[in-house]
Formats: C-alpha cells, structure tokens, sequence
C-alpha cells in the first residue's frame, strides 16, 4: 500500500477526522523535510453552548481531545519509525511554549502546509469542513510522502464575524498570509486576559479559555448546520 494511504489510515482509524501530509522545506525551526497534521472537531453541543459563554464541559473537553490527539500523532510516529523513517510526535508533553505561549513550530504551520485550512481573522485554523471549531496536532518526519496543495492565504474575505464577536476586541480583522506575525491579527495579552475573566466568572475556572470566536465562525456555522 502507498505510505502516504497507509499513514493517513492509521491516523483515521486512531481518531483523526482530517489528515494530511506537507512540504516543510523552508519552514524555520523544523529540521525535517515533511510535516503531517490532523484534526479532530468538536461536538455539535459543544459549540453551541460556547456562543453563550464557555462551560466546564468545553474545559473538560479541551483536554481529553489533547490527549486524544497524542495518541493519534504517536501512532503515527510508531508507524513511520517501525518503516525505518525518523519521526517526531508534538505531543503536548513535548512541545515548549514560551512566555508569549509561542512554540518553535505551530500545529497550524504544518496544518496549512497540508492544505487542511488557513489562519482565520481569529488567528486559528479554519477548514472547510469544520470552521475553526478543531483541535489539531502534528508530527514530523523525514519519510517520502505525498504532500498536500499548501494554503498560502485566507480565505475569509471580507467577512469579519469573530473580530466583531470578539469579547476582548482582540482580532485585527487582518487577513492572513504564511509567513504573516501573529501580533498583526490578534493583540494576545488582551485576548488572554479577558479569556481569563469570562472563564472564571461562567465557571469559576480560572484559565484562558473562551472559544466564542471559533463558535461564531460562519464556517463553523456551516459545519453545525450540516447533516
């Protein structure tokens, strides 16, 4: 079976609901030639309850598709190491994030690197299928596989819903392109601060999670008002 077919099944089979391979020549920070991202979504409910405000179960949730996408990149890992290829799950417990939550190579690099979406006005992945509502992970690999057509550019246009739902008025309302710094789209100290605040006044958990921009995202919508 083709490695690419053989790697993306195995993937799938462990949980991934998108997956897909990308060039990572070029890419700073990498030290391999090919990237592979997954995703997984959201509940329906979930989203739904996070138009409000977020919810203990969204907390809950956040953590458990952590772990979920650990186990999905390990397996992979295993696999292409087993081929005799050298791989690298990020793992949560592997990846180091910074004083400005900055990892050396973001999921979201290798997710646009893969064709699975581009950088939203809310400065997260967003994909066709499932808007912004994923969570994603990657891993890293020197094995020849079949690369995705890479997203260089937003494709949100002129729609600026999550900059305007935005409780912290965080977003910029930038589009993005690869390469593009962060600070050009979203204000990070304001967006944390205020996740902070509304996540501990709706469920007394002091922390930095909201998610009301990817809730409202019209490809999130789109995704809630699917079959």
């Amino acid at each position: 079976m083709n490695l690419t077919r053989e790697l993306t099944e195995i993937l799938k089979k462990k949980g991934a609901a998108l997956a897909g391979a990308g060039d990572m020549s070029g890419i700073p920070d990498c030290g391999y030639p090919s990237g592979v991202a997954v995703a997984v979504p959201l509940p329906k409910h979930v989203i739904r309850d996070l138009q409000s405000a977020p919810t203990k179960e969204y907390y809950d949730l956040y953590y458990e598709l952590n772990a979920k996408l650990n186990e999905i990149v390990l397996a992979g890992e295993a696999f292409l190491k087993e081929k005799g290829f050298q791989a690298l799950a990020q793992t949560t417990d592997r990846v180091q994030v910074n004083g400005e939550n900055r990892s050396k190579l973001p999921h979201k690099t290798v997710a646009t690197r893969a064709g699975l979406g581009w950088i939203g006005k809310n400065c997260l992945l967003v994909t066709p299928g499932f808007g912004s509502a994923v969570r994603i992970s990657s891993l890293l690999t020197d094995a020849p596989l079949e690369y995705g057509t890479p997203v260089l550019k937003s494709r949100c246009g002129g729609c600026s819903r999550c900059v305007k739902e935005c409780p912290a008025q965080a977003l910029q309302g930038t589009l993005w392109e690869a390469g593009m710094e962060r600070e050009r789209i979203v204000d990070v100290k304001k967006c944390y601060k205020k996740q902070v605040e509304i996540m501990t006044k709706a469920t007394g958990i002091e922390t930095d999670l909201c998610g009301k921009c990817f809730a409202m995202c019209v490809y999130t919508e789109r995704y809630l008002r699917s079959a």
